[in-house]
């Protein structure tokens, strides 16, 4: 046994986090810590780490075992590089090696003065020697190299001093760091919440030759399912342990719901079984001793409530939008540079009413770029980006948590960005995203990760937007919260384009995803990558990913003749092309149309000029402009209407065959 927890219990502000709390860690166990938000999991993390005392109860772990825990927050040292804050791992190692080099030293004195070296340093000599082996000291600089590159360091940046680091690449410090120090004991609270796929494939792999005992808090249900061999959840302030992987305890988890669900309802017919019995029989003095009786019994039972153990779910439905043009967003021969490095020379992404678009490709790669572009946050150094008609975009950057002000309530934070018919429904909007009663006063210092997540999202969704663009919108969320909020976005009627991480999250909400790889888009069918996410982790899943367009599945069984293949494929073709047309006519009427409303816009203020009126003439002109011009603008809008009424019953059609 590599670590024991007996009877801990933890508190804070009179509020009880958790009681009772027992686990053991052996090696080879890798368990799954879960839990809702604000639970206790991290709290119960450092207390099994020493962190952190417990209220009661007691941590034992047998000599010489060493437990450690992935930090959340990394100290940006300025006089530090990436190297040599990871090389901090080897303390022991170089110790050990100080300490050869000085037997060395003791062992070449004596033998120059012609002396017998001593047994007791010879002796010493060797024991170090052999643990400096065991311990991997003469491969520690590969073993370092090999990790950082792993999690996307490249060589020059692990030159680099930590300052010059988001926090998300300051947390693959850490995780370096901590794989390096190969303690007995990890844990891990939200590994991959800053590693892009690749890493996360290559951390996997770490964890399968790992050869101690893990506890990892995450909300990585593909991490979950194929590490965990144990569950321990945490809920209502104590610790269940199942045996069996992540998908044995979700298993397990629906069948305790129905059979308390049975229970309720089996209690409830018997409570008002007996309920009758007393009000019919209350006033008979024959049966006045079994009336008390049953009374009695009633007072006594333990009610069984269905959902009981149930926790608090985020709840809510993103607003209706607007509808928007067919065409959202076309960005067309964008490039764009920081300094001497080019990350897009010159790409084109068309994004249609509707689709739900996912960004992949390991870190630097540009999708976080990329996607700023398409929000419209960051302009590219050359070509266009065009939204669509009556296109309304809200963006959901990493950083949305960290501009929160921490001075504010939660409530105060989401009015900030209200409009005065918001107001009477703030209370109700915080509600939907567990921010109630009390909870709206807090203070947003105070917040959790995963509530100040809730609230950026909170404020994100206030009022509604046919264009979400968003970049990890998971990260910090639990369980729960992230299946609640991919439901919404499965039922969201407008677009969506994200950057995610999470494998489920993106083979369950995308309906296309693109690779993003040396400034390129490769793209391929969302069938084709849910397919990748839930196989087994591949190093490099989508790196052979092409762009979409084969020809559709035949049904078995059915082998058509030669002619009749030229003639569907014909059709197939000549639809395309009428396709094509209309939406390039689509386009153009939407350009035509912002140029009119320019138009419009620019005739109705020269109407109002005072000096238009002191010529007759002159106004009549301008007035006959105006009234030629809405005409006009009326006449694009109703083609435009006609066109994107075609091509969605087109789009409808061909979902249907």
């Amino acid at each position: 046994m590599l670590l024991r927890a007996t009877d801990i219990a933890k508190s804070f502000g009179g509020r009880e986090l958790f009681r009772e709390v027992s686990l053991e860690i052996a090696p080879g166990d890798r368990i799954g810590l879960l839990g809702a938000n604000g639970s206790g999991k991290s709290t119960l993390a450092r207390i099994l780490s020493g962190e952190e005392p417990p209220d009661a109860g007691r941590v034992s772990t047998p000599r010489r075992v060493r437990v450690a825990r992935l930090r959340q927050e990394v100290d940006p040292r300025r006089d530090r590089s990436v190297i040599e804050e990871v090389r901090t791992a080897f303390g022991e190692l170089d110790a050990l090696e100080q300490e050869l080099r000085s037997i060395e030293a003791a062992m070449e004195r004596h033998g120059r003065a012609g002396e017998a070296i001593p047994e007791s340093v010879s002796s010493r000599y060797d024991q170090a020697r052999h643990a400096f082996e065991f311990g991997g000291g003469f491969e520690r600089e590969a073993r370092a190299e090999a990790i950082l590159e792993g999690l996307g360091f490249s060589a020059a940046s692990r030159a680099k001093p930590l300052s010059s680091f988001s926090g998300g690449w300051l947390m693959r410090v850490e995780l370096a760091r901590l794989l390096l120090s190969a303690p007995d004991v990890l844990l891990l609270d939200e590994p991959t919440n800053h590693l892009d796929l690749p890493s996360i494939e290559w951390f996997e792999s770490a964890m399968d030759g790992y050869q101690g005992g893990i506890v990892v808090i995450s909300h990585d249900r593909a991490l979950l399912r194929r590490q965990a061999n144990r569950i321990a959840e945490l809920a209502g302030g104590r610790l269940a342990l199942f045996r069996g992987g992540f998908d044995a305890w979700r298993s397990e988890q629906a069948l305790r719901a129905e059979q308390r669900e049975a229970r309720a309802k089996e209690q409830a017919r018997e409570i008002a079984q007996t309920e009758r019995f007393i009000e019919r029989f209350r006033s008979k003095a024959t049966k006045a001793r079994q009336v008390q009786s049953r009374i009695r019994a009633l007072d006594r039972i333990e009610r069984v409530e269905a959902g009981a153990e149930t926790p608090r779910r985020l709840r809510f439905r993103i607003p209706e939008p607007a509808r928007a043009g067919e065409v959202v967003l076309d960005l067309r021969d964008v490039a764009k540079r920081y300094g001497e490095r080019s990350v897009y020379a010159g790409v084109d992404l068309q994004i249609r009413r509707g689709e739900r678009v996912a960004l992949v490709g390991g870190n630097g790669a540009g999708k976080s770029t990329l996607l700023r572009i398409a929000a419209g946050t960051l302009a590219p150094d050359a070509g266009s980006r065009r939204l669509g008609h009556q296109v309304e975009v809200a963006f959901f950057a990493q950083h949305q948590i960290e501009v929160l002000d921490p001075a504010r309530s939660v409530l105060e934070e989401l009015s900030r960005i209200a409009r005065s018919d918001d107001v009477p429904r703030l209370r109700g909007h915080l509600g939907a995203f567990l921010f109630s009663g009390d909870d709206v006063e807090k203070r947003v210092a105070v917040l959790s990760g995963g509530e100040k997540s809730r609230l950026a999202l909170a404020r994100l969704l206030l009022r509604p937007s046919n264009f979400l663009v968003l970049d990890e919108p998971t990260n910090h969320l639990d369980l729960a919260a992230c299946e609640v909020l991919e439901q919404a976005l499965r039922e969201y009627r407008g677009t969506l384009l994200m950057i995610s991480h999470d494998r489920d999250f993106i083979a369950a909400v995308a309906t296309r995803v693109i690779e993003v790889r040396a400034g390129r888009l490769l793209e391929s069918a969302a069938e084709r990558a849910q397919a990748s996410f839930s196989a087994a982790p591949q190093p490099g899943v989508l790196a052979q990913a092409e762009a979409s367009g084969s020809e559709p599945p035949r049904a078995p069984g059915l082998r058509p003749g030669k002619r009749e293949r030229m003639q569907a494929r014909e059709r197939a073709q000549q639809q395309a092309r009428e396709r094509s047309r209309s939406l390039r006519r689509a386009r153009d009427l939407e350009e035509e149309i912002g140029d009119l409303e320019v138009e419009v816009a620019n005739a109705e203020r020269r109407l109002a000029e005072p000096d238009v009126y002191r010529d007759g003439a002159r106004v009549r002109e301008v007035d006959a402009q105006l009234r030629a011009l809405r005409t006009a603008l009326d006449g694009r809008y109703g083609e435009w209407e006609q066109l994107a009424s075609e091509l969605e019953s087109e789009g409808d059609e061909e979902a249907c065959d």
